[in-house]
């Protein structure tokens, strides 16, 4: 049996869509779904035992989750010998925290298992779906973008920047993509990839038909992810938004 812990936005609808399983989310997440089992992080040890009463054997994680803080007084008995666990994912950026929690469901039995394994679909091929074909320059802002992508990988910040020219004048930060795009000017290129070493299981990058409104109204000239590691959700409706604004989507291999 699958379970799907939820977070904000698109996926999770879209993945519970294709591959149904038990709506779970955290304390304080609304996703876009109606929600079957919460469960707060001092009591996650308890939350496990849940899942394994009702048969879960495969876990996603999917959607935007707040990193919430861990408060001693509403710890149960089943997560207090993982306090030592948690703390220690609390104090990591977003890659390492993620990697302690899977360990902690695969250690109970639950395999965790990525939203693009789930729906391979959600991963489009390698090519350039929109009318307007990337121009000569874009492999220069691509390896641009890469370059500075594994810099990034190192301090576990950012997913995307944005390049002119062939050279990167802004990086994502904690206010994500789309404050990254509004900070891009006119004719400037989204550059978005996995961190070297990500664990895509659980944050892999994703754009969508608010990716593309975002880009339109910010006057990039186009959006470069990279093949087999950027989710594209809701496909033909973000394409469809980037042919009406001329803007062209690469794939890169």
């Amino acid at each position: 049996m699958l379970a799907l812990i939820a977070g904000e936005g698109r996926l999770p609808p879209i993945l519970h869509a294709r591959a149904g399983g038990l709506v779970c989310a955290l304390e304080g997440v609304e996703p876009d779904l109606p929600v079957q089992l919460r469960f707060r992080l001092e009591r996650l040890g308890t939350f496990i035992e849940e899942l394994r009463a009702r048969g879960v054997t495969t876990l996603c994680m999917a959607g935007a989750i707040r990193r919430p803080a861990l408060d001693p007084a509403a710890l149960d008995a089943a997560t207090l010998p993982l306090v030592p666990r948690l703390q220690e994912a609390l104090a990591l950026g977003d890659d390492g925290a993620l990697r302690l929690v899977i360990e902690l469901f695969e250690e109970a039995g639950i395999s965790v298992t990525g939203a693009a394994e789930l729906v391979p679909e959600l991963l489009p091929p390698a090519g350039s779906p929109t009318r307007r074909a990337p121009p000569s320059g874009a492999e220069a802002d691509a390896a641009a973008g890469a370059a500075a992508l594994e810099a990034m990988g190192k301090a576990d910040l950012g997913q995307a920047v944005i390049v002119h020219e062939g050279r990167v004048i802004a990086q994502e930060s904690e206010a994500g993509t789309a404050a990254l795009i509004r900070s891009a000017p006119a004719g400037a290129v989204l550059y978005k990839a996995p961190k070297p070493g990500q664990e895509l299981r659980a944050d892999m990058p994703a754009i969508g038909a608010e990716t593309a409104a975002e880009a339109a109204a910010a006057g990039l000239s186009g959006l470069i992810i990279a093949a087999g590691g950027v989710i594209l959700l809701d496909a033909e409706e973000t394409v469809a938004r980037l042919d009406a604004a001329g803007l062209w989507l690469w794939v890169r291999p």
